[in-house]
């Protein structure tokens, strides 16, 4: 197969008796899970996406999931043997995003800098929905933890996807070791001899 696909959801658990599965997005457009149509699923062992049609869908309120309905899965044992799978979408078939916003695939393994000292923070492994999303940044050390930025202007002021980078400017204290910049060494400096 030579199309490329990007993940949209996985498979969580089953809904009901009758073959509906949850889904947990990987996508900030509901409308993959709401409206019928062709998508794509990947077991978990499997090599090739196999096409599949959604037939309906529908918001899980409170719990961040979605349900779905997909065709030829009829039963309880039928939608357990779906879990795990990955739901898929051929990657052309992007929605048209707004300045500022960014597909989640395309901002895993960018390297992560301190936009004012230019000291490599890390390598993004992965996007966490929350109230704001938060990237997941692995440190160069593997020994080291990975931190959690918050995705929002004020701290990630430029995604660069040419030049694979993104520039952030944390507060102090969101990432313990990085140094100081210059600016708030003057700050702490003159207020340490007020």
């Amino acid at each position: 197969m030579t199309d490329r696909f990007i993940e949209v959801g996985k498979i969580v658990s089953t809904q009901g008796l009758k073959g509906e599965v949850r889904v947990y997005p990987n996508t900030d457009f509901p409308e993959r899970f709401l409206e019928p149509g062709q998508r794509w699923l990947l077991r978990p062992r499997g090599k090739e996406p196999q096409p599949i049609k959604l037939l309906r869908g529908r918001y899980l309120d409170g719990k961040g999931l979605y349900v779905v309905q997909l065709e030829g899965i009829n039963t309880i044992t039928e939608a357990e043997g779906l879990r795990d799978s990955q739901l898929m979408v051929p990657e052309g078939d992007r929605p048209a995003l707004e300045e500022g916003e960014f597909h989640i695939p395309d901002l895993i393994g960018l390297d992560v800098f301190d936009q004012v000292t230019q000291t490599l923070v890390g390598t993004v492994i992965s996007m966490i929905p929350a109230g704001n999303h938060l990237l997941e940044v692995q440190r160069p050390d593997p020994k080291a933890t990975t931190v959690l930025i918050p995705f929002v202007m004020a701290i990630v002021p430029i995604v660069d996807l040419h030049r694979r980078r993104i520039e952030i400017t944390p507060p102090v204290g969101l990432i313990d070791d990085l140094p100081i910049n210059s600016v708030e060494s003057e700050v702490e400096e003159a207020t340490d001899n007020l």
